[in-house]
């Protein structure tokens, strides 16, 4: 179809003509409304980016030389985070000599890894990176779809209980009994 046809056409149907495939022989048009298309593909985009979850990477520090009271502390916080479906940068800071036995930091690592295994999963093994060693703890998948469904039903809950929590008219309160004296008013 010649380019003024498609042209005239588009203005009598009061739509935009929209070049889809540029380099083709011959060129492809559309006929389509190109304000609504954008709009569309706005709120499509829109919708896409609200469904996406937040990858969120919580770090915690611990020494070689760490107190056991203080190991389960930090074992603690890597758990709370790990339920809350957040990832967990987990360092060992060496310090002086301590540097020259990082299989100490390695046994360590692998030890909160291994108490940790029925909330997360190792993302990334131990390796030293200058002084310190990291490793990355991942929640497991299924378990931050989970949190994200209670997430929604406390939500749903809440909403529920709002209109619940509007108070019913009083029913009419019945006439009081006349109140007795007390003993010493009678003497």
């Amino acid at each position: 179809m010649p380019i003024g046809e498609a042209l005239r056409l588009a203005q009598d149907s009061e739509l935009d003509l929209v070049e889809v495939a540029p380099m083709a022989r011959p060129p492809v048009v559309k006929l389509m409304d190109y304000g609504k298309y954008k709009y569309e593909a706005a709120q499509k985009e829109r919708e896409a980016r609200r469904n996406q979850t937040q990858t969120v990477i919580k770090e915690m520090r611990l020494r070689l030389k760490i107190d056991p009271h203080d190991y389960e502390t930090k074992k603690g916080h890597v758990v709370r985070f790990l339920k809350g479906g957040d990832k967990v940068k987990i360092t060992v800071m060496f310090r002086g000599r301590e540097q020259s036995r990082p299989e100490m930091g390695y046994r360590l690592l692998q030890r909160l890894a291994g108490d940790v295994t029925e909330l997360g999963v190792v993302e990334s093994n131990p390796k030293q990176d200058g002084r310190n060693m990291v490793m990355v703890i991942a929640p497991h998948r299924n378990q931050a779809a989970q949190q994200a469904q209670i997430v929604e039903r406390k939500k749903a809950k809440a909403a529920e209980a709002e209109p619940a929590a509007a108070p019913a008219p009083a029913p009419a309160a019945a006439p009081a009994a006349p109140a007795q004296p007390a003993e010493a008013d009678q003497a």
